[in-house]
């Protein structure tokens, strides 16, 4: 019996090992090929967009041939297209229309942009692009320097009113123009300022380069210019793979996005910065400017811990913006919103936006601030900060409506926090 029971017993446990053998065989190969085909479409949709966002190299073949052909110049094309010593680094790009890298100009690091051409159409923001062979061709060839002025003086008025200044401003972008400083301003140089010039970016740093809140411009060609580095950007946040970031929930998310901060009393300074950018840009010296996108991304700030715009693209004269939005149809208030947060009211009547933004830019500017400065904040002062950022938050209208009101919570913020650490290193 022992004998008829071996042969069976010596067969049925090497099947059942083998049955056991091929399931598990099959189950890592399923998960294998699962690993993989997940891995290689994460890594085609990742190069995919990096290669549609990323076209830099593109812009500076574009922007090289202008240059080698006499139609623009600048204080960057001989080191950009002749000699290579400024060099494109790392991409940054958001926006693929506006292409922005890492670079390094001989000794010195900087940012480099590049506006990228494509079919014409008009944006809000002031910055229609054109075809190739339309991007550069104003001034025309025989037009004087000061005709030039007057040209730069008429587009400025358009641009944020006419204001008693004026001037001045032309006189400093025809200082800009003459790269060279050769006392001279070539029509390749006069075309490159003009092409500058319809970028709300370059306006605004025009606008408030005594105030050091935007990088210093180190050079340009065509509408590639160069800016300095801005070390610590951006304001706040840290970036994870988009694989993670959606498992993970919106409260955490804000958390995390101030666990790598400077300390409070750097915070502080931070902060009083962006006041001190808005206080600028309403009623300033060349007229007001709307804040369409006052996210942590768009700012960053220096070793010192003062406040610079990374990205002004959507920092707007509030001319031009009314002017645009007026015309806008809608049927709902949400047709009427340009950038990220400058909305206006529909009228329904004439199914026409309203020229008024809902919320003023330091209630945006607060609401950015509110996490980013309350964390950490001293206990004896943490109740009356959290108070007034609040009482900020709340403001609503346009400026010029509640002028006073608009003043005081400015000032009030500032002086709470200016008092907190005027007595410190870090003021």
């Amino acid at each position: 019996m022992a004998r008829g029971l071996f042969p069976w017993g010596f067969f049925r446990k090497p099947l059942y090992i083998q049955a056991r053998f091929s399931y598990l065989h099959m189950k890592y190969l399923f998960f294998s090929w699962l690993a993989v085909f997940v891995g290689s479409w994460i890594v085609y949709v990742e190069y995919s967009s990096y290669t549609e966002l990323c076209r830099g190299h593109e812009c500076k073949n574009s922007i090289c041939d202008k240059y080698k052909k006499g139609v623009i110049d600048g204080s960057a094309c001989s080191s950009l297209c002749e000699k290579q010593t400024l060099y494109l680094g790392k991409c940054l790009t958001a926006n693929p229309n506006s292409q922005v890298y890492s670079g390094s100009w001989g000794d010195l690091e900087g940012v480099i942009k590049c506006q990228m051409e494509e079919a014409p159409h008009y944006d809000l923001g002031g910055e229609p692009r054109k075809e190739t062979s339309a991007a550069f061709n104003k001034p025309t060839k025989g037009t004087s320097v000061e005709k030039f002025r007057e040209m730069i003086t008429d587009h400025l008025k358009a641009k944020v009113g006419d204001q008693a200044n004026l001037a001045d401003l032309a006189t400093q972008v025809l200082s800009i123009a003459d790269g060279n400083k050769d006392s001279h301003i070539s029509l390749p140089e006069a075309r490159s300022t003009w092409a500058l010039l319809q970028l709300n970016e370059f306006l605004l740093a025009l606008v408030l380069h005594d105030r050091e809140h935007t990088p210093k411009l180190l050079g340009f060609c065509g509408d590639l210019y160069v800016t300095e580095k801005v070390p610590h950007s951006p304001l706040y946040g840290i970036s994870l793979p988009w694989i993670i970031e959606m498992w993970i929930p919106a409260g955490l998310r804000r958390s995390m996005d101030q666990w790598f901060t400077p300390s409070w009393p750097h915070k502080a300074k931070i902060s009083i910065g962006l006041l001190e950018l808005v206080e600028d840009i309403f009623h300033g010296t060349f007229g007001s400017f709307l804040m369409c996108d006052v996210s942590a991304t768009t700012f960053g700030y220096n070793d010192r811990h003062d406040l610079k715009v990374m990205d002004a693209r959507h920092i707007v004269p509030e001319a031009i913006f009314q002017e645009v939005i007026r015309q806008q149809r809608c049927d709902v208030d949400e047709d009427c919103l340009y950038g990220a947060d400058c909305l206006t009211s529909c009228d329904l009547t004439k199914h026409r936006c309203t020229t008024e933004v809902t919320r003023p830019n330091l209630a945006k500017a607060c609401d950015t601030l509110k996490d980013y400065i309350l964390r950490g904040a001293p206990s004896d002062m943490s109740e009356e900060l959290e108070k007034q950022l609040y009482a900020c938050i709340a403001l609503k209208g346009s400026a010029e409506q509640m002028e006073i009101e608009h003043s005081l919570i400015l000032n009030n913020l500032k002086t709470l926090l200016w008092k907190k650490i005027s007595h410190t290193k870090d003021s």
